[in-house]
């Protein structure tokens, strides 16, 4: 298993287009996916938009993303790089 810690870098937050694009970015891959808003202990599978969206993640908001499976190396290195997207900030 991998884990990181993001920060929620867009400025609406993880409303409805960033949290439809990556829903759709981790539904390519097999692993296990888990968003955690740790200081609420709250958990959304990032896998589906709706429960994304429960987390109310706002801009700021600090989750811990983790992976685990047999692609737990792309999709790793994939969320990394979506949260370090600039067109959607």
């Amino acid at each position: 298993m991998r884990s990181m810690i993001v920060t929620v870098p867009f400025e609406e937050g993880l409303h409805a287009r960033p949290a439809s694009e990556v829903s759709k970015l981790c539904q390519s891959f097999s692993s296990d996916i888990k968003f955690i808003k740790e200081d609420e202990n709250i958990e959304a599978n990032p896998k589906s938009t709706l429960s994304l969206l429960t987390l109310g993640a706002s801009k700021g908001t600090v989750l811990k993303v983790e992976v685990s499976g047999e692609d737990e190396i792309e999709a790793y290195k994939a969320l990394e790089e979506f949260f370090k997207r600039e067109d959607l900030r």
